[in-house]
């Protein structure tokens, strides 16, 4: 049986990782929203 979801590490970097989040003006929004909240993982 196959596993549901099978995510690529360097895809979700590529689109979600830290360094992309803060390239944008929006991505810093959200970095900083997460960190507001306490969130142990702020990006992937």
């Amino acid at each position: 049986m196959k596993r549901t979801l099978r995510g690529s590490k360097s895809k979700a970097k590529k689109g979600s990782g830290f360094l992309k989040r803060m390239t944008t003006k929006a991505g810093q929004k959200v970095i900083k929203a997460r960190r507001a909240k306490g969130r142990h993982k702020l990006s992937v």
